[in-house]
């Protein structure tokens, strides 16, 4: 039975959610690139193809539409998110590369599936004209949790000298009990529109794929390698790290709310120019950069410009049928994770002949998805897809 509490609202499960995800998985991602290096002797090859195998799961995504067939959506979140508890609590009991992409793919199974479905509930639960205000303060929640994570991981293992055995345990663990207590505290909310079991691939949201192409393509240039950057070639260490994701995450925690007001008054259109010709600059400048100090500065820039990338699923909710939105959320996520199966290995393969070389080709993805921003109309809405539509739905 279950227990009637205060706040049993769809909107206060997608913040619990919101804050129990980045909690473990920040845990991962700042340990990792020290991780694999001083216990695993890791080299670009090897991260590269890591971090290609993470993202196997994130191109399968669409393959969550099928298991919807056997199970709701909001029981299927908090399983995912449980089995993403599961692979992070595993990471320090195998130090080796086999036992590392054993333990990451089983993460990363639990880390996708989740967003999927989670990203999907939100457009389905939350009304349009609050969607981009709504994630922004999911945004904000996400960057508390990984501010608890980052300044965890500083004092565990640089005043406490904590191995990173006991830290992946401990957080996977806590997460673990987190996401039973939710599943016992929450009652199973019902979407306002029946969604379609089945994939869902329409040619009126062409431009939304692209988008979402180039998103996933040079997110990969930021998540795999300019971490590594700061580890390889600056030396930083793990309370290096970990202050520079501190910093990260206050702007996240004081200013998200307040970006996806912005979004929602200037519109996606004009929010995602704004990002891409920044991050065209920043990946430029990544590739020029010779001091650590610099590097930081553009690595927490890069890090508030992802806010920003917000404006694409709002604006795919503004465009879509509402029975597309389950779906399209598996189709988005795969479609997202094309480039990210094979970049991270391909440029892990450059980065051994010149780093430089993949910030250069990562702002040559920034460019691409510059040009595409501009097609996104000033109001978009059902029948208005891209920028040229309108003059000929007026037409007819």
């Amino acid at each position: 039975m279950k227990l009637k509490r205060l706040n049993n609202s769809p909107e206060h499960l997608l913040l619990a959610m919101a804050f129990i995800m980045p909690l473990v998985f920040s845990i991962w991602m700042v340990l990792l690139n020290n991780f694999v290096v001083e216990k695993a002797a890791f080299t670009g090859k090897e991260i590269g193809i890591l971090q290609s195998l993470r993202e196997v799961p994130g191109f399968l995504a669409f393959t969550a539409v099928y298991v919807l067939l056997f199970i709701k959506e909001q029981r299927m979140a908090l399983l995912s998110l449980g089995l993403t508890a599961i692979g992070v609590a595993g990471t320090g009991y195998f130090p080796s590369v086999i036992g590392l992409y054993i333990t990451t793919i089983i993460m990363s199974i639990g880390f996708h599936y989740f967003e999927t479905v989670n990203q999907s509930l939100t457009l389905q639960w939350i009304k349009k004209d609050h969607t981009a205000h709504f994630m922004g303060r999911l945004l904000s929640a996400k960057s508390a949790a990984s501010l608890l994570a980052f300044s965890s991981v500083w004092l565990l293992m640089e005043y406490f000298t904590w191995s990173y055995q006991a830290t992946y345990t401990l957080f996977g663990c806590l997460a673990l009990i987190l996401t039973l207590l939710l599943a016992f505290y929450f009652d199973e909310f019902k979407s306002p529109t029946d969604q379609h079991k089945k994939l869902v691939l329409r040619k009126k949201y062409w431009l939304f794929y692209l988008l979402t192409f180039f998103s996933g393509a040079r997110r990969q240039i930021f998540v795999v390698f300019a971490g590594f950057l700061m580890v390889e070639k600056f030396g930083y260490s793990v309370a290096n790290i970990s202050a520079l994701f501190l910093i990260n995450y206050v702007f996240n925690w004081l200013f998200a709310p307040a970006i996806g007001k912005f979004i929602g008054k200037i519109g996606e259109r004009r929010t995602l120019l704004v990002e891409y010709a920044g991050l065209f600059l920043l990946f430029i400048t990544y590739g020029l950069v010779e001091t650590g100090y610099i590097a930081a500065i553009l690595y927490v820039i890069d890090h508030l410009l992802f806010a920003l990338a917000i404006a694409i699923k709002t604006y795919f909710q503004k465009i879509a049928d509402p029975e597309d939105i389950a779906a399209s959320a598996g189709v988005s996520f795969s479609i997202n994770h094309i480039a990210a199966v094979v970049i991270p290995a391909m440029l892990g393969l450059v980065w051994l002949t010149n780093p430089s070389w993949v910030f250069f080709i990562g702002a040559g993805f920034a460019l691409c998805s510059l040009v595409l921003s501009t097609l996104i109309p000033h109001a978009p809405a059902q029948g208005v897809e891209w920028r040229f539509k309108q003059p000929i739905k007026n037409a007819s």
